[in-house]
């Protein structure tokens, strides 16, 4: 399978759910092929990917606060501000979660748990537009 890009529309911090657009790359490139493994990587510095629960908004909330919580804009040894005060707050809430992932599938079919959603997280206050790049690796 070739690389495929993802660019996904981000309007400010918040989780963005891409179960979705991964489920549908999957089912258009592999054809024949009924399993392996699918590897996302985000080349952004202020952002990140993570698996999660996507059922119950919920539990999406209390992670969005635990990390502002660990890493809020008022901590006052920041420097790092070339591009607005939540900066250095981005880039410390990306390193605390993944900039890949990798999912085994079988079947055509992602092996996620019964609640688990593939999650894109913006970190930056301002809207941008997102690269994930995907690309499945076969059995």
């Amino acid at each position: 399978m070739s690389l495929i890009t993802l660019e996904i529309n981000t309007n400010g911090e918040n989780f963005y759910e891409i179960t979705n657009q991964a489920k549908n790359a999957l089912s258009q490139q592999h054809g024949n092929i009924k399993s392996g493994i699918m590897y996302l990587f985000i080349p952004h510095t202020s952002c990140a990917l993570t698996i999660t629960e996507a059922y119950d908004p919920t539990a999406v909330h209390d992670i969005k606060c635990f990390l502002k919580h660990i890493a809020p804009e008022s901590l006052n040894f920041i420097q790092h501000t070339a591009e607005g005060k939540d900066d250095s707050p981005s880039h410390m809430k990306s390193i605390l979660l993944n900039h890949s992932l990798h999912i085994p599938f079988e079947d055509g079919k992602l092996l996620l748990g019964r609640w688990q959603g593939i999650f894109l997280t913006e970190f930056r206050t301002n809207k941008h537009i997102r690269k994930v790049y995907l690309k499945c690796i076969f059995d």
